[in-house]
């Protein structure tokens, strides 16, 4: 019942000719036949579930790693709205010339770089 009176929420503060795009995890409350009901009368909200091993997700924390190191560290805000205008300035300062997030290292690489660590560890004496 929380989940869907987040949700209630979520539709009761968004303007009503727009659509809400939520990303989610995989948990079972999400997913509840109360919780696709709800929906089946809400077109406009849209849940997107992360995959089971959610890597992606790692680029979308990049992003806002990225938008705090570069905008929001150095910034002095005075007020909710000076730090919302300066989020707005970066997002249409990045978009004017987007670049996708890729890995630059296979998954071999990775799973590799994995192992090396755990050596390091597993004569740690814990």
């Amino acid at each position: 019942m929380e989940f869907r009176e987040f949700l209630d929420q979520i539709d009761r503060a968004v303007p009503s000719e727009l659509d809400v795009h939520l990303i989610l995890d995989n948990y079972g409350t999400h997913k509840t036949q109360l919780i696709r009901n709800w929906l089946v009368m809400r077109p406009r909200l849209h849940l997107h579930f992360t995959p089971t091993s959610a890597s992606w997700l790692n680029l979308v924390e990049r992003y806002f790693a990225a938008l705090t190191e570069k905008q929001l560290r150095r910034g002095v805000f005075r007020s909710t709205r000076d730090l919302e205008e300066t989020i707005m300035r970066y997002l249409e300062t990045t978009n004017e010339n987007p670049k996708p997030f890729v890995w630059t290292k296979t998954a071999d690489q990775i799973l590799a770089s994995i192992a090396r660590f755990c050596d390091r560890i597993s004569d740690s004496g814990h």
